[in-house]
Parts: C-alpha cells; sequence; structure tokens
C-alpha cells in the first residue's frame, strides 16, 4: 500500500503545478483527481494481482514519460532525482572534479586538455596522457563515462590518477574541486590564456561560445575587453555547434552587442506576451561583427544571432540554424520524485518570426545573409573540429602552436574552416572599403529549403533501408516458422 500511495503522490506532482489551469477548462473534468482514477485503479490491480512481483518505480517512470510523448514535444523531459546531478553540470556549467576533458583513443581513456585553472592542470597533468589507474583501479574495460565517475567526488576529496606518459607511469595526487565550465574560447591556446586575434593585420577578433550556462556573459565580455585593448577593429563570434542553454544568458550577451532594439519576444498559453529589449547602458563598443552558426545551432544561439541578424548589427555567416524555439522551465516536482523541465512558451525574433521548426513548417530557425550562405561537409566539420581541438589544448610549451598567416588562406589550410574564412574575408571588405564581400563559393539563399529537403529524403531512405532489412529477416524467420504456427 505504501509503494502504491508514492505512486499516486508522485504521478499527481508531475501536474499539480498545473492543477488550475486543467479545472479553468471547459474540456477538462470537473476534478482533477477524477483524471487520476483510472492510473490509481490500473496500478492497484497490477500491484495486487499481476503474475509476477511488478517493478513500480519502472511503472511510474513509464506512465509519467508516456503522459510527456503524448506532447509530442521533445523538448519536455521528466528529470529522475537519479539525473539531476547531469542536468544541473550541463545547465549551470559546475561539477565537483579534477577539471579535464577526456576522449576514448584506441580503448583507453585519454586526456585532451587540463581546464583552465583546474586542479588537474596545477597537480601536473598534461595533454595526451592517459588515464591507466584512478586510486588504483584499472580504467581498462571502463567506459568513458564510469572513468568520469571515478574522477569527480566530494569537494576536498584526494584521487590518485595514474598516467601513462612517454612511456613512464606516474601517479599523480589530484585534489577535487567545484569545477566550473568555461564557455568562451579564442582560436588557440597560448599557455592557459587564450589567442583571440584570428587576424593580426586587420585587427579582427575570433571567440567562440559553446554553450549558455550562467557564466557566459561574464566571460564573453572580459573576452570582448580584451579583444578591445588589443585593438580590434572587428569580431567574429561562433555559435555553430552551440546547442543552446539559459535564454537569459542569450538576452543579456545580445544587450552586449545591442544598444537598443527588441532581443526576443515569447508567448505561450499560461504566460501574457513578453518582450525583452536591449538597453545602452553596458553596451560594448560598436564593432563590425559577424556570427557564424550552422544546423546544430540552436535555441539561445538562435535568440542571440537572430536579435544581431533582425536589428541589422551582425552579418549571420554559415547555414540555417536548428529551429528550436521554445522556452522552458525547469518545475521540481512537490512530491520530490525530481523535475520537470517543461515547455511553456515559443520565442520570436525581432521581425516577427517564430524560430521552432514543427513538423509542417516551411521556414524557421535563422537564415545566414545573402552572400554568405556557406555550407560545409560532414568531412569538412570533421576536419574543422579536429584542427579546433588541437589549438585548444594547454601545452607544457606554451610558444607551440600555430601562428595567423597574412591571408585567410591559412584558415582554409590549417583550420581547414571555410566558413571562419568567409566571415574573416568578408569583414576585411567592410573594414577596407565600408562594404562586406560575399563568399566566393556561397549558395544562394533560396538553396536553403532544397538543402533541407535532400536531408530528409535522406534520412526517409534510411529508415526505410531498415524497414526493408526488417522485412527480410521476418521472411527469413517464417520460411522456418510460420506465422500461423506460432502461439
Amino acid at each position: 500500500m505504501f509503494r502504491r500511495t508514492v505512486f499516486v503522490l508522485a504521478v499527481a506532482g508531475v501536474l499539480i503545478a498545473g492543477v488550475a489551469a486543467l479545472t479553468s477548462r471547459a474540456a477538462a473534468p470537473t476534478s482533477p483527481y477524477t483524471w487520476f482514477a483510472p492510473l490509481v485503479d490500473i496500478e492497484r490491480i497490477i500491484a495486487d494481482r499481476y503474475v509476477k512481483d511488478p517493478d513500480l518505480e519502472q511503472m511510474q517512470t513509464d506512465a509519467i514519460d508516456g503522459m510527456i510523448d503524448a506532447l509530442n514535444d521533445p523538448y519536455t523531459v521528466y528529470i529522475p532525482n537519479a539525473g539531476i546531478s547531469d542536468f544541473d553540470k550541463q545547465v549551470r556549467g559546475r561539477y565537483v572534479g579534477i577539471g579535464a576533458s577526456v576522449v576514448m583513443k584506441d580503448g583507453e581513456v585519454t586526456i585532451v586538455s587540463p581546464l583552465d585553472d583546474s586542479p588537474a592542470l596545477h597537480a601536473g597533468i598534461h595533454a595526451g596522457d592517459t588515464v591507466i589507474l584512478v586510486d588504483k583501479k584499472p580504467t581498462a574495460g571502463l567506459s568513458l563515462t564510469d572513468t568520469v565517475g571515478l574522477l569527480t567526488g566530494e569537494p576536498g576529496s584526494t584521487v590518485v590518477v595514474t598516467v601513462r606518459r612517454d612511456g613512464k607511469t606516474l601517479d599523480i595526487p589530484v585534489v577535487r574541486r567545484q569545477i566550473v565550465t568555461r564557455t568562451v574560447s579564442g582560436w588557440k591556446r597560448i599557455g592557459e590564456q587564450w589567442d583571440y586575434m584570428i587576424d593580426p593585420a586587420h585587427k579582427i577578433g575570433y571567440v567562440r561560445l559553446s554553450q549558455f550556462n550562467a557564466n557566459s556573459p561574464k566571460e564573453l565580455k572580459a573576452a570582448l575587453d580584451t579583444m578591445i585593448d588589443q585593438g580590434a577593429q572587428g569580431v567574429v563570434l561562433d555559435l555553430r555547434f552551440n546547442p543552446g542553454g539559459l535564454v537569459v544568458a542569450a538576452t543579456q550577451i545580445a544587450d552586449l552587442f545591442l544598444d537598443h532594439g527588441l532581443i526576443v519576444k515569447t508567448k505561450g498559453r499560461a504566460h501574457p506576451e513578453q518582450s525583452i529589449y536591449a538597453t545602452k547602458e553596458g553596451t560594448e563598443p560598436i564593432l563590425p561583427l559577424a556570427v557564424l552558426i550552422n544546423r546544430q545551432s540552436a535555441s539561445s544561439s538562435e535568440i542571440l544571432s537572430g536579435a544581431l541578424r533582425d536589428n541589422d548589427r551582425a552579418v549571420i555567416v554559415g547555414t540555417r540554424s536548428f529551429g528550436k524555439g521554445v522556452m522552458q522551465s525547469v518545475i521540481a516536482l512537490p512530491s520530490g520524485a525530481g523535475q520537470l523541465k517543461i515547455t511553456e512558451q515559443y520565442y520570436y525574433g525581432p521581425s516577427g518570426k517564430m524560430i521552432h521548426r514543427t513538423d509542417d513548417s516551411t521556414d524557421w530557425g535563422v537564415d545566414p545573409d545573402d552572400g554568405f550562405f556557406v555550407t560545409m561537409s560532414d568531412q569538412q566539420y570533421r576536419d574543422m573540429l579536429s584542427a579546433q581541438r588541437d589549438n585548444d589544448i594547454i601545452r607544457p610549451d606554451p610558444t607551440a602552436g600555430l601562428t595567423p598567416g597574412e591571408t585567410t588562406e591559412w584558415i582554409l589550410t590549417e583550420l581547414k574552416d571555410k566558413q571562419l574564412a568567409a566571415a574573416v574575408d568578408g569583414m576585411v571588405g567592410e573594414l577596407t572599403t565600408g562594404t562586406w564581400t560575399p563568399a566566393d563559393d556561397a549558395s544562394d539563399n533560396t538553396t536553403l529549403d532544397l538543402v533541407e529537403l535532400e536531408r530528409m529524403k535522406k534520412a526517409r531512405q534510411a529508415i526505410q533501408r531498415d524497414l526493408d532489412r526488417v522485412q527480410r529477416r521476418i521472411a527469413a524467420l517464417s520460411s522456418v516458422a510460420p506465422e500461423d504456427q506460432l502461439p
């Protein structure tokens, strides 16, 4: 009986915040508890009479997931208590550990780079170290997630990380502490610092924003101030592969670049329409600005790039953004059973365009400016990201690494990044002639829909291949086990 009570209370907790809305709608039951009656009945019968002992906790989770699935909204999700820590790490950019990015390389956990001002960096862990033991526990056979779990722990605790470096084995004690994930970077490292000047000859700065968390506005402002102190005459802001994050961070960053104008408008059934405007106070110096986006630029990336485009503050370079235009809240369930991340509003750019992409959308997201729709293949992106990761490494020798060339040709050959090259070339034209120079190989913006159509056709083909494969297996198995003879 106790388990059934917990189940009922937890399910009720999912919707308790919306009870008032439920009772106010004519189509809703006169009492919200009437809505729960079938769930309670089914849970009670299963708990008392099912042939085997049921997993009531799994039933509870599946019941919640079923309600959410009925919304046909992939962004509304239930976060059980066990997942809150990882969720907070992503959104707030904080966790307790040693502060190092790791990958699985040739079946071994390898340090990509220690993070800025991290315990790993100060303890002497280097990029390229292979982690073979954590507190004497071998990492061989463990997944990357399991290894990271061993490296994280309580603040102030010590973990001994055994690494292999240049054929030698080193035991390195590291004192864990809270790590604040940095979201802003330049084009390469100089020791622990970032080099932001991508084109020293024309004083063009470059800054990459990987996501939007509570620290992002402060980090980006510091990077912009550094560039301005170095005499920057223009800035490239890279939002490619940025999945979004905190909306308030996006609006604060937009306010750094805008001294007036609408940033974003929100609308939702349970909320009055709201508009957020830029203010003059705190605006950074008005320099030419290019913003890089691609199909993986989503959510808060679209708020920011859309606000800058619609207010004629920046030239947008790359490809159309993803189209995730939902405003969400994270609500702790009164039952204590977890949290619900729920879509409450859609957002609209200053032009009035709804950025969210639905199944029947023909226009969504943020589009590049005419002359700056520059595509890159998957392989070109892989090459670009590989070069990027190499330049992100904190190396023992701060003088190591690339040196910018005199023309943007080096961006193509060394950084493998034709979208960045197009942005820098365009800005050089603006700085020298007063007119942005279009990309040489830019596609016409009318091909945007053709690109998405082709992507959808390929997705359909992949699904059809899977269906055909399943059908062939069914046919083969049916030849030895006819379906009409199966129990």
